[in-house]
């Protein structure tokens, strides 16, 4: 296949131009909600690799302080003789104490914070993972919201190719009963038939701007139109052709495997940091203090400056059972953790082998399908010519009607399922990338584009 990029001829329209597929997802990648929430989410959890790494860095703290003391001495009497207070109240004393502190406090030995740092790190590459699974899905949703309005597309104008066959129908029996060819019943049948007709034609519309409505949704643009796939579009087996090499890739690089296997990391380096928390620890500290004080004192009132450098060494005795509690939490989510990363392998292995087959199905489908669509059409000419020399009724014809238009509508329906499950088994295996979009939008037509209906609401009346 061509992984050429074909960017389609803008339109001319009053209302808004064509749009293929690659086009559909650019605006999908930069306003779906969803996927930026992603994006938000783990710009968040990035900003915790910083924050454990922070208990492992310098740190410096400041305070300063001031205070006014009002000293008085009641009771109290000069006794000195010699003194012209003598025999007089001590008198009080008012001063002002103030200072500032400083300290750089650096870990030497913290074992726990070091294996909360390395299990952090884990859990944000499992983030990172998760984030890139949330990018590939977007193209799988991309597409499935584009394929649905195609098979909505179809669906219409099968239910209208239909209406308007019935409807022929109908006015020529009415034109045989009413030169007494045929009985009423057969006008009766047919007339049924076209009003179901109708009724599904209605609801097929209706699918069709429901559709509109959700690709909308995911980029944030109301489209018109949208470039239809072209016949050109291959249908066959998935390369390589070998279920079990698709489940071993799988399994190598799926994205939520990953992921899985990141979390269970960051679970294992939990335990340990965890089980550490009895270890000792040891802080170099070095603090620089001056206060100046009014109070008179042996030296007088004055300035002292201290710089004091010191080692703390702390060891954890006793919490409360705190210690305890929180290694077993983290045993547990470790095992936890394992038994996720199994499910997870289990899932994709059965959804890349139920995949593969779906799409192996397909193709074969699609080519009988095809054949089927010959074969309706070659049963319809006979059931007509059986009815107009009467050896065949109006519902054989009826019947046969249906079938030719059902068989016509599978047929398209068939090659969007294959299209959608191929991406579905790309994007389970871990391998969907841009250039698969681009190599299915090389097949869409500018040509044959959908044009979306009149939506119901907009056209009803009071």
């Amino acid at each position: 296949m061509s992984c050429a990029l074909y960017f389609g001829a803008l339109l001319a329209s009053p209302l808004t131009s064509a749009e293929n597929l690659m086009q559909v997802f650019a605006a999908a990648k930069d306003n779906d909600a969803q996927i930026r929430a992603s994006r938000a989410g783990f710009a968040a959890t990035e900003q915790t690799i910083p924050q454990a790494r922070a208990a492992l860095l310098p740190s410096v703290g400041f305070s300063a302080s001031t205070s006014w003391t009002e000293r008085k001495f009641p009771g109290s009497k000069i006794t000195d003789p010699s003194s012209p207070l003598f025999g007089q109240s001590v008198p009080g004393q008012n001063f002002n104490d103030h200072g500032w502190n400083a300290q750089l406090r650096q870990s030497v030995v913290n074992v726990e914070d070091w294996y909360t740092l390395s299990s952090t790190r884990a859990n944000v590459a499992a983030a990172g993972y998760e984030l890139e699974a949330a990018e590939q899905t977007l193209i799988a949703r991309v597409v499935q919201a584009y394929l649905n309005v195609l098979r909505a597309r179809d669906l219409v104008e099968s239910t209208s190719a239909e209406e308007a066959a019935v409807k022929r129908q109908l006015e020529q029996v009415q034109q045989r009963f009413d030169v007494g060819l045929v009985a009423i019943t057969d006008v009766l049948e047919s007339q049924a038939v076209y009003d179901s007709a109708v009724v599904r034609r209605i609801q097929a519309d209706g699918d069709q701007d429901i559709f509109f409505e959700s690709l909308g949704t995911l980029s944030g643009i109301n489209y018109e139109r949208i470039d239809r796939l072209s016949d050109r579009l291959p249908i066959v087996n998935p390369n390589p052709q070998d279920e079990s090499a698709w489940v071993s890739e799988a399994l190598r690089q799926n994205l939520g495997i990953l992921a899985a296997q990141a979390q269970l990391s960051a679970a294992q380096r939990n335990v340990r940091a965890r089980q550490s928390a009895h270890l000792p620890t040891v802080d170099a500290t070095v603090t620089q203090l001056q206060s100046i004080t009014g109070a008179p004192n042996f030296f007088g009132a004055g300035e002292t400056d201290q710089t004091v450098y010191g080692l703390q060494f702390n060891l954890p005795l006793y919490s409360g059972g705190l210690i305890r509690a929180r290694s077993k939490e983290a045993g547990a989510r470790k095992q936890q953790a394992q038994e996720l990363l199994l499910n997870q392998q289990r899932t994709v292995t059965r959804d890349i082998r139920n995949l593969y087959q779906a799409v192996a199905t397909h193709v074969v489908r699609v080519r009988a399908r095809l054949k089927a669509i010959t074969s309706s059409e070659s049963a319809l000419e006979a059931t007509e010519t059986g009815y107009e020399v009467g050896t065949r009724n109006i519902v054989d014809v009826l019947q046969a009607q249906q079938l030719l238009f059902r068989s016509q509508f599978d047929y398209a329906d068939s090659r969007y399922n294959y299209v959608l499950d191929l991406l579905l088994l790309k994007n389970t295996a871990g391998a969907l990338v841009e250039d698969d979009l681009r190599e299915l939008n090389s097949y869409t037509d500018p040509n044959d584009q959908v044009v979306r209906v009149v939506s119901l609401r907009q056209s009803s009346t009071p």
